[in-house]
Protein backbone atom coordinates (compact mmCIF):
# COMPACT_ATOMS: atom_id res chain seq x y z
CA UNK A 1 0.00 0.00 0.00
CA UNK A 2 1.13 3.90 -0.60
CA UNK A 3 2.50 5.50 2.24
CA UNK A 4 1.54 9.22 3.37
CA UNK A 5 4.57 11.61 2.64
CA UNK A 6 4.63 13.59 5.69
CA UNK A 7 6.20 16.49 4.84
CA UNK A 8 3.90 17.10 2.08
CA UNK A 9 0.93 16.63 4.63
CA UNK A 10 2.80 19.11 6.87
CA UNK A 11 3.63 21.55 3.95
CA UNK A 12 0.15 21.20 2.51
CA UNK A 13 -1.61 21.84 5.41
CA UNK A 14 0.33 25.09 6.40
CA UNK A 15 -1.03 26.54 2.92
CA UNK A 16 -4.54 25.33 3.01
CA UNK A 17 -4.84 26.51 7.07
CA UNK A 18 -2.87 29.75 6.22
CA UNK A 19 0.09 29.49 8.40
CA UNK A 20 3.69 30.65 7.85
CA UNK A 21 5.09 31.14 5.43
CA UNK A 22 1.67 32.29 4.21
CA UNK A 23 0.55 35.97 5.04
CA UNK A 24 -2.13 36.24 7.81
CA UNK A 25 -5.72 37.16 6.62
CA UNK A 26 -5.56 40.42 8.12
CA UNK A 27 -9.45 42.18 6.40
CA UNK A 28 -12.66 41.22 6.12
CA UNK A 29 -12.30 40.69 2.50
CA UNK A 30 -9.37 38.39 2.55
CA UNK A 31 -11.59 36.73 5.40
CA UNK A 32 -14.44 36.54 2.86
CA UNK A 33 -11.61 34.93 0.05
CA UNK A 34 -10.40 32.24 2.54
CA UNK A 35 -13.94 31.35 3.36
CA UNK A 36 -14.96 30.98 -0.33
CA UNK A 37 -11.38 29.27 -1.15
CA UNK A 38 -12.05 26.45 1.20
CA UNK A 39 -15.54 25.72 0.75
CA UNK A 40 -16.47 25.50 4.40
CA UNK A 41 -14.14 26.24 7.27
CA UNK A 42 -14.82 26.29 11.54
CA UNK A 43 -14.96 29.63 12.59
CA UNK A 44 -12.38 29.11 16.14
CA UNK A 45 -10.69 26.28 16.08
CA UNK A 46 -12.27 23.13 17.37
CA UNK A 47 -10.54 20.55 20.04
CA UNK A 48 -9.60 17.16 18.41
CA UNK A 49 -11.15 18.71 15.01
CA UNK A 50 -8.63 19.08 12.30
CA UNK A 51 -10.16 21.69 10.08
CA UNK A 52 -9.17 25.47 8.48
CA UNK A 53 -10.37 28.06 11.05
CA UNK A 54 -10.39 31.80 10.41
CA UNK A 55 -9.17 32.15 13.58
CA UNK A 56 -5.98 30.06 13.23
CA UNK A 57 -5.49 32.28 9.29
CA UNK A 58 -5.53 35.36 11.32
CA UNK A 59 -4.07 34.68 14.31
CA UNK A 60 -1.41 31.48 13.73
CA UNK A 61 -1.84 28.36 15.34
CA UNK A 62 -2.18 29.00 18.58
CA UNK A 63 -5.38 28.35 21.20
CA UNK A 64 -7.92 30.81 21.20
CA UNK A 65 -7.50 34.00 23.40
CA UNK A 66 -9.25 34.11 26.68
CA UNK A 67 -7.82 38.24 26.61
CA UNK A 68 -10.81 40.31 24.73
CA UNK A 69 -8.07 42.77 23.31
CA UNK A 70 -6.27 40.04 21.83
CA UNK A 71 -5.82 40.97 18.10
CA UNK A 72 -7.08 37.46 16.95
CA UNK A 73 -10.58 38.39 18.12
CA UNK A 74 -11.29 40.90 15.19
CA UNK A 75 -12.52 38.22 13.90
CA UNK A 76 -15.45 38.45 15.90
CA UNK A 77 -16.21 41.82 14.50
CA UNK A 78 -15.89 40.86 11.43
CA UNK A 79 -18.60 37.72 11.89
CA UNK A 80 -20.66 39.87 13.52
CA UNK A 81 -21.05 42.83 10.90
CA UNK A 82 -21.45 40.16 8.04
CA UNK A 83 -24.31 38.49 9.47
CA UNK A 84 -26.93 40.62 7.54
CA UNK A 85 -24.79 40.85 4.61
CA UNK A 86 -25.54 37.11 2.72
CA UNK A 87 -21.48 37.15 2.00
CA UNK A 88 -21.29 33.40 3.67
CA UNK A 89 -23.42 31.28 5.15
CA UNK A 90 -22.60 31.12 8.75
CA UNK A 91 -24.24 28.84 11.98
CA UNK A 92 -23.69 25.68 14.54
CA UNK A 93 -23.46 23.14 11.76
CA UNK A 94 -20.31 20.52 12.05
CA UNK A 95 -20.98 18.81 15.05
CA UNK A 96 -22.91 21.98 16.20
CA UNK A 97 -19.59 24.29 16.11
CA UNK A 98 -18.96 27.52 14.66
CA UNK A 99 -18.99 26.89 10.71
CA UNK A 100 -18.50 29.27 7.92
CA UNK A 101 -19.74 27.82 4.50
CA UNK A 102 -19.58 29.88 1.02
CA UNK A 103 -22.95 30.46 -0.64
CA UNK A 104 -21.21 28.18 -3.66
CA UNK A 105 -21.10 25.12 -1.37
CA UNK A 106 -24.11 25.99 0.79
CA UNK A 107 -26.98 23.97 -1.02
CA UNK A 108 -24.72 20.83 -0.60
CA UNK A 109 -24.79 21.07 3.11
CA UNK A 110 -28.51 22.17 2.79
CA UNK A 111 -28.94 18.84 0.07
CA UNK A 112 -28.17 16.60 3.15
CA UNK A 113 -30.08 18.15 5.74
CA UNK A 114 -34.09 17.19 6.72
CA UNK A 115 -35.63 19.49 4.82
CA UNK A 116 -37.58 18.84 1.84
CA UNK A 117 -38.46 22.69 0.20
CA UNK A 118 -41.42 23.67 2.73
CA UNK A 119 -40.62 25.08 5.62
CA UNK A 120 -44.13 25.25 6.88
CA UNK A 121 -44.47 21.43 6.87
CA UNK A 122 -40.49 20.13 6.93
CA UNK A 123 -40.70 20.35 11.02
CA UNK A 124 -43.80 18.97 11.80
CA UNK A 125 -41.78 16.10 10.01
CA UNK A 126 -39.31 15.74 12.40
CA UNK A 127 -40.85 16.16 15.03
CA UNK A 128 -43.81 13.74 14.86
CA UNK A 129 -40.72 11.01 13.89
CA UNK A 130 -38.88 12.22 17.12
CA UNK A 131 -36.23 13.93 15.39
CA UNK A 132 -37.02 17.08 16.91
CA UNK A 133 -37.41 17.66 20.19
CA UNK A 134 -40.40 20.00 21.58
CA UNK A 135 -38.27 23.08 22.41
CA UNK A 136 -37.22 23.20 19.05
CA UNK A 137 -40.78 23.26 17.83
CA UNK A 138 -41.80 26.33 19.81
CA UNK A 139 -38.57 28.01 18.73
CA UNK A 140 -39.26 26.93 15.35
CA UNK A 141 -42.83 28.17 15.56
CA UNK A 142 -41.91 30.87 17.16
CA UNK A 143 -39.81 32.41 14.42
CA UNK A 144 -42.37 31.49 11.48
CA UNK A 145 -45.02 33.01 13.35
CA UNK A 146 -42.96 36.25 14.20
CA UNK A 147 -39.59 36.74 11.80
CA UNK A 148 -36.78 37.19 13.35
CA UNK A 149 -35.73 37.68 16.79
CA UNK A 150 -33.02 38.28 19.54
CA UNK A 151 -32.48 35.51 21.66
CA UNK A 152 -34.52 36.83 24.75
CA UNK A 153 -37.47 38.05 22.47
CA UNK A 154 -37.44 34.65 21.28
CA UNK A 155 -36.74 32.73 24.35
CA UNK A 156 -40.17 34.76 26.30
CA UNK A 157 -42.22 34.12 22.62
CA UNK A 158 -40.99 30.52 22.90
CA UNK A 159 -42.80 30.18 26.22
CA UNK A 160 -39.10 28.79 27.17
CA UNK A 161 -38.29 31.60 29.86
CA UNK A 162 -38.70 29.07 32.92
CA UNK A 163 -36.42 25.84 30.60
CA UNK A 164 -33.15 25.11 31.69
CA UNK A 165 -30.49 27.66 29.57
CA UNK A 166 -29.14 23.84 28.22
CA UNK A 167 -32.41 23.19 26.48
CA UNK A 168 -32.77 26.30 24.90
CA UNK A 169 -29.67 26.29 23.72
CA UNK A 170 -29.86 23.01 22.44
CA UNK A 171 -32.78 23.84 20.72
CA UNK A 172 -31.06 26.96 18.69
CA UNK A 173 -28.08 23.95 17.66
CA UNK A 174 -30.46 21.50 16.57
CA UNK A 175 -32.46 23.83 14.21
CA UNK A 176 -28.76 25.67 13.16
CA UNK A 177 -27.29 21.78 12.92
CA UNK A 178 -30.43 20.96 10.21
CA UNK A 179 -30.11 24.71 8.53
CA UNK A 180 -33.84 25.51 9.70
CA UNK A 181 -32.34 28.38 11.48
CA UNK A 182 -29.47 30.76 11.43
CA UNK A 183 -28.33 33.93 13.83
CA UNK A 184 -28.89 37.08 10.96
CA UNK A 185 -27.67 40.28 13.45
CA UNK A 186 -26.91 40.91 16.75
CA UNK A 187 -29.08 43.11 19.37
CA UNK A 188 -28.07 45.25 22.31
CA UNK A 189 -30.16 43.15 24.31
CA UNK A 190 -29.90 41.28 27.62
CA UNK A 191 -27.33 41.71 30.31
CA UNK A 192 -24.45 42.22 28.11
CA UNK A 193 -25.80 43.95 25.65
CA UNK A 194 -25.21 41.46 22.85
CA UNK A 195 -27.84 39.01 21.60
CA UNK A 196 -27.86 37.36 18.41
CA UNK A 197 -31.04 37.73 16.19
CA UNK A 198 -32.52 34.00 14.52
CA UNK A 199 -34.18 34.03 11.60
CA UNK A 200 -36.02 31.12 9.42
CA UNK A 201 -33.29 30.09 6.89
CA UNK A 202 -35.42 29.81 3.62
CA UNK A 203 -36.84 33.20 4.76
CA UNK A 204 -33.00 34.63 4.98
CA UNK A 205 -31.65 32.75 1.74
CA UNK A 206 -34.87 32.05 -0.41
CA UNK A 207 -32.87 30.32 -2.98
CA UNK A 208 -31.18 27.70 -1.51
CA UNK A 209 -34.10 25.16 -0.88
CA UNK A 210 -34.25 25.47 -4.77
CA UNK A 211 -30.82 25.42 -5.31
CA UNK A 212 -30.21 22.58 -3.34
CA UNK A 213 -33.34 20.77 -4.94
CA UNK A 214 -31.39 18.99 -8.11
CA UNK A 215 -28.52 17.96 -6.03
CA UNK A 216 -28.50 14.75 -5.05
CA UNK A 217 -27.02 13.18 -1.59
CA UNK A 218 -24.69 11.23 -3.82
CA UNK A 219 -23.25 14.44 -5.24
CA UNK A 220 -23.51 16.57 -2.18
CA UNK A 221 -21.21 13.92 -0.04
CA UNK A 222 -19.08 13.47 -2.79
CA UNK A 223 -18.74 17.47 -3.34
CA UNK A 224 -17.69 18.06 0.68
CA UNK A 225 -15.44 15.07 0.40
CA UNK A 226 -13.53 16.62 -1.82
CA UNK A 227 -13.35 19.84 -0.33
CA UNK A 228 -12.39 18.53 2.79
CA UNK A 229 -9.50 16.34 2.06
CA UNK A 230 -8.58 19.17 -0.44
CA UNK A 231 -8.21 21.07 2.96
CA UNK A 232 -6.78 18.03 4.71
CA UNK A 233 -4.36 16.35 2.47
CA UNK A 234 -4.55 13.15 4.17
CA UNK A 235 -7.34 11.84 6.53
CA UNK A 236 -7.75 8.55 9.01
CA UNK A 237 -11.33 7.86 8.33
CA UNK A 238 -12.69 7.81 12.06
CA UNK A 239 -12.28 11.43 11.57
CA UNK A 240 -14.25 12.03 8.35
CA UNK A 241 -17.23 10.15 10.80
CA UNK A 242 -16.48 12.21 13.09
CA UNK A 243 -17.20 15.35 11.89
CA UNK A 244 -19.63 14.75 9.34
CA UNK A 245 -21.58 12.24 11.12
CA UNK A 246 -23.14 10.78 8.30
CA UNK A 247 -22.56 6.88 9.74
CA UNK A 248 -19.81 5.10 9.00
CA UNK A 249 -21.64 2.55 6.41
CA UNK A 250 -22.61 5.73 4.50
CA UNK A 251 -19.13 7.88 4.97
CA UNK A 252 -17.09 4.88 3.48
CA UNK A 253 -19.26 4.21 0.30
CA UNK A 254 -18.93 7.75 -0.50
CA UNK A 255 -14.86 7.51 0.12
CA UNK A 256 -14.97 4.25 -1.61
CA UNK A 257 -16.23 6.09 -4.53
CA UNK A 258 -13.50 8.84 -4.63
CA UNK A 259 -11.04 6.34 -4.04
CA UNK A 260 -12.44 3.79 -7.18
CA UNK A 261 -12.63 7.23 -9.44
CA UNK A 262 -8.88 7.88 -8.82
CA UNK A 263 -9.48 11.62 -6.68
CA UNK A 264 -8.30 9.66 -3.22
CA UNK A 265 -5.63 6.83 -2.47
CA UNK A 266 -5.65 4.78 0.36
CA UNK A 267 -2.50 4.63 1.93
CA UNK A 268 -0.45 3.92 5.39
CA UNK A 269 0.56 6.49 7.94
CA UNK A 270 4.02 6.45 9.00
CA UNK A 271 3.39 6.92 12.52
CA UNK A 272 -0.20 6.75 12.88
CA UNK A 273 -2.67 3.81 12.77
CA UNK A 274 -5.84 3.53 11.08
CA UNK A 275 -8.11 4.19 7.77
CA UNK A 276 -5.82 6.80 5.93
CA UNK A 277 -6.75 8.29 2.36
CA UNK A 278 -5.47 11.07 1.20
CA UNK A 279 -5.03 12.83 -1.80
CA UNK A 280 -2.15 11.71 -4.65
CA UNK A 281 0.52 14.55 -4.50
CA UNK A 282 0.91 13.42 -0.63
CA UNK A 283 1.67 9.91 -1.47
CA UNK A 284 5.32 9.42 -1.54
Amino acid sequence: MAQLNLKKLQAHRARTFNLPPAKRVSSPAQALTFVNKRGFAYFWPIKGIDLPSLWTAVAGDRPVADQHDDPGHITWGWKDDALDKKIWYYGKILRGKATMISLEIAPYFYALSENYGSPEEDYLIAYHEGRLTQASKQVYETLLDNGALNTLDLRKLAKLSNAKDSEFNKALEQLQRDFKILPVGVAQAGAWKYSHIYQITTRHFPKLAEEARVIKESQARAKLLELYFDMLGAVDLRDVNKLFGWGNEVMKKAVNKLVESGKLVKAEHPKSAGEWVGTKDIIK
